[in-house]
C-alpha cells in the first residue's frame, strides 16, 4: 500500500487542456474531499489517471486550446459531471468518478478535433499567428498557422466603377481578428492601366488605418489603377496582402438612354371633346347674349 501511495503521488501533475479550468478542478477537489478516506485514495488515484488522459489526448491533437473551445469543455464536462452524481443507478463513488472522467475524454476528443479542423487555422492565405492556451502549462501561447499557399499574397479582386460614384475597397476577412496584437491596414496606390505583377517599389503609400475597407467617393478616372492592402503590426511585420485591380468607366462612355415623352395624342383623349364642346357652348351663349341686348336696345328706342 506504501508503494501504491509513493507511485500515486509521483503521477506527472502537469496540466491538460480540460484541468485548465478552476471550475473543474475545483469539483475534483470537493467530491475529493468530501469522501471517506478509503474513497480518497481511490478517487485521487482515478483523477490522477483522468488528467494523465487528458494531457495525452490534448498532446495529439496540436496541444492548444483557445477560450471559447475551453468554455465549450467545461460546461459540458460540468454537466456530465452533476448529471453523473445524481444518478440513482450508479451508487458506488468511484464509479461515478471512472464515469466522469471517461466523459471527458469523449468530450474533450470531441471538441479538440472540430475545433482543430475548424477553428486553429481558418486562414486560407496570409499568417495567422493567435493567442492560445498551452494545455501542458495552461498558460497563454502564441501559436502560428502558416498560409497554406505559402505565400502572404491572397490574390486579386477587380473592382469596376462609374466615374463620380463610388468604389469600394474591403480588405478584410473573417480570421483578421483573431490576429494577435495591434495591426492595420496599409493602403497603397499605382496609377495607370490595373496590372497584376508588380513590384513593391510601384506602388505609393495611400492611407493607414484601423478599419479594414477605404472607399473612394466621386471616383475619377485619373483615380483607376492597382491599389494594394496589407496587414501589418507596429513593427512592420506583414501578415496578409490583397490587390484590387480598380476600373474607372467614363461618364462620356455611358449610354444615355433618356425616354423623350411625347404630348398625348388629343383624338385619344375623351377629355379633349368635351374641352371643346365647353368652349363652344360659352362662346355661342355670349354672342347670342350681346345680340339679344342689342336687338333690345333698339326696340325700345
Amino acid at each position: 500500500m506504501l508503494i501504491g501511495l509513493l507511485l500515486l503521488f509521483c503521477l506527472p501533475t502537469a496540466n491538460t487542456c480540460l484541468q485548465c479550468n478552476r471550475r473543474v478542478r475545483h469539483l475534483h477537489d470537493n467530491m475529493i474531499q468530501s469522501s471517506s478516506l478509503a474513497d480518497e485514495l481511490e478517487l485521487q488515484k482515478i483523477f490522477s489517471h483522468g488528467v494523465e488522459m487528458f494531457r495525452e489526448i490534448s498532446e495529439k491533437r496540436k496541444g492548444v486550446i483557445d477560450t471559447t473551445t475551453l468554455y465549450r469543455v467545461r460546461d459540458e464536462y460540468i454537466n456530465e459531471f452533476d448529471r453523473i452524481m445524481d444518478s440513482p443507478f450508479v451508487v458506488i463513488l468511484t464509479q461515478k468518478a471512472i464515469s466522469i472522467v471517461s466523459k471527458g475524454q469523449e468530450i474533450l476528443e470531441q471538441h479538440l478535433d472540430s475545433w482543430i479542423h475548424n477553428g486553429l487555422c481558418p486562414n486560407t492565405c496570409g499568417v495567422l499567428r493567435r493567442r492560445v492556451i498551452d494545455c501542458s502549462s495552461c498558460n497563454y501561447k502564441i501559436y502560428t498557422c502558416p498560409s497554406p499557399t505559402g505565400q502572404l499574397d491572397c490574390g486579386e479582386v477587380s473592382v469596376r466603377a462609374e466615374e463620380e460614384e463610388q468604389a469600394l475597397l474591403d480588405c478584410f476577412r473573417p480570421w483578421h481578428p483573431l490576429l494577435f496584437g495591434k495591426l492595420l491596414y496599409h493602403y497603397s496606390w499605382s496609377p495607370g492601366k490595373p496590372r497584376t505583377k508588380m513590384s513593391e517599389g510601384d506602388f505609393r503609400p495611400l492611407v493607414v488605418k484601423e478599419e479594414a475597407s477605404v472607399v473612394l467617393n466621386q471616383v475619377q478616372v485619373e483615380e483607376q489603377g492597382t491599389y494594394r492592402c496589407s496587414l501589418k503590426s507596429q513593427t512592420g511585420t506583414s501578415f496578409f496582402q490583397l490587390t484590387f485591380l480598380v476600373t474607372v468607366v467614363p461618364l462620356h462612355d455611358h449610354i444615355d438612354r433618356t425616354l423623350v415623352t411625347l404630348p398625348p395624342n388629343p383624338f385619344e383623349d375623351d377629355s379633349y371633346y368635351t374641352e371643346r364642346l365647353l368652349v363652344t357652348a360659352i362662346v355661342t351663349l355670349t354672342v347670342l347674349s350681346v345680340a339679344a341686348s342689342v336687338g333690345l336696345i333698339v326696340i325700345m328706342r
